[in-house]
């Protein structure tokens, strides 16, 4: 796996979040050539990323795949130790340096496992990756490797942000296990305070290796929105759904549940979009930013082209109804009436650039950048690349 040096920090970082999103294989064209962000395939398992690079490979192109772990902590230590960084002409061989990170361990004379100190510092670093890319970022990084420092069985961290007018506070729960002196990255609680509301609304969020819900999702599911995530089952299989509070209903511990709308419910939040006329539809990044962010449970801007102009909307996922919810600038709910009036316009709109471009007159050309279009590449059961 070839990579360009101007790119290596931000592939390491890439590389970074795949675990926590269930990721643990990349795949990627073996060649001489670099690669791009947009190039490396992740997957789930073993299994997945053998079939990928069989399928993938012709007489001319071959596909090879690494451990993402081991090639982050490859990449990682090449940051640190010059000496470790593969690269000749600009060029970084990542497979090369984990090749050679594995000979280095292997030759070795003490086991980590054996050495406290050694266990101490990899479990801080472990939770400090955690608790980042679970959205609380880097400021906790001192208090938690205070709190681990002193050895007590349970401790909490506080954490506080804002979105909006909505102040957001979260409490971190670590426990220390009973078999060894690891500590685990348990739950939060947050709460949020409204303004004007005299009371806080509060929701724990347990952390699920592959599928944690990140502090901006819980603050999302808590204003009433849905999350799309990939959950994993009591055996281990992922599966794909989104998720959203029943606030009528709450558990043994006073949490409200969380109703999911598996996937084959067959809410297809693409669908839903076309049926309005969003420009964002138009652009592949675009569209593709839009979708993610959609996904995250968030309320996102979009533009609608409507008679010719273009209005700034706000919209959300809606998969128990199977459509979008579209609120104005001001941020009140359209209802049913104005959004089918909008679609209405849309297909007016379409039918008016076909007549004139039947009597040769010219369409309204859309006034934002010009996108590029991607060169298509064959792909089978690939994960988000990015």
């Amino acid at each position: 796996m070839k990579i360009r040096k101007e790119s290596y920090g931000e592939i390491l970082d890439h590389l970074v979040k795949k675990p926590w999103q269930g990721e643990e294989y990349v795949a990627f064209p073996d060649g001489d050539y670099p690669l791009g962000k947009e190039e490396l395939y992740t997957f789930h398992d073993l299994y997945e990323v053998q079939e990928f690079c069989h399928e993938m490979a012709t007489d001319v192109d071959r596909y090879d795949y690494l451990a993402i772990r081991s090639a982050y902590r490859a990449m990682a230590e090449g940051m640190n130790d010059k000496s470790l960084m593969m690269e000749r002409n600009g060029i970084v061989d990542v497979a090369l340096m984990v090749a050679m990170r594995y000979q280095r361990l292997e030759t070795e004379q003490i086991t980590n496992e054996q050495n406290p100190t050694v266990m101490n510092i990899k479990n801080f670093e472990y939770l400090r990756d955690q608790v980042k890319y679970t959205g609380f970022g880097e400021g906790l990084e001192n208090s938690l490797k205070a709190a681990i420092e002193k050895g007590q069985p349970e401790f909490k961290l506080q954490h506080q942000t804002q979105y909006g007018n909505d102040k957001v506070s979260a409490e971190l729960h670590f426990s220390k296990s009973k078999q060894s002196d690891m500590y685990f990255f348990n739950s939060y609680r947050l709460a949020v305070e409204k303004e004007g509301r005299a009371e806080n609304m509060e929701q724990s969020f347990y952390i699920n290796k592959g599928s944690n819900i990140t502090l901006k999702e819980a603050y999302n599911l808590m204003e009433g929105r849905s999350v799309n995530k990939d959950l994993t089952t009591k055996e281990g299989q992922v599966y794909n759904a989104w998720i959203q509070m029943d606030f009528k209903q709450t558990d043994n511990n006073g949490n409200y549940r969380l109703k999911q709308y598996h996937q084959n419910y067959g809410y297809d939040l693409e669908a839903a979009l076309s049926k309005h006329p969003i420009k964002e539809l138009g652009h592949g990044e675009y569209k593709g930013n839009l979708l993610e962010s959609l996904k995250k449970g968030n309320r996102q801007s979009a533009t609608f082209q409507l008679d010719g102009t273009e209005r700034k909307h706000y919209i959300e996922a809606n998969p128990q109804f199977k459509t979008i919810n579209i609120y104005d600038s001001t941020m009140q709910r359209l209802d049913s009436r104005q959004s089918k009036k909008e679609t209405q316009s849309q297909s007016e709109g379409q039918s008016t650039a076909q007549d004139n471009k039947k009597q040769g007159q010219a369409p309204v050309e859309d006034d934002g950048p010009e996108i590029p279009k991607a060169a298509t590449k064959k792909r089978k059961r690939q994960s988000q690349s990015a």
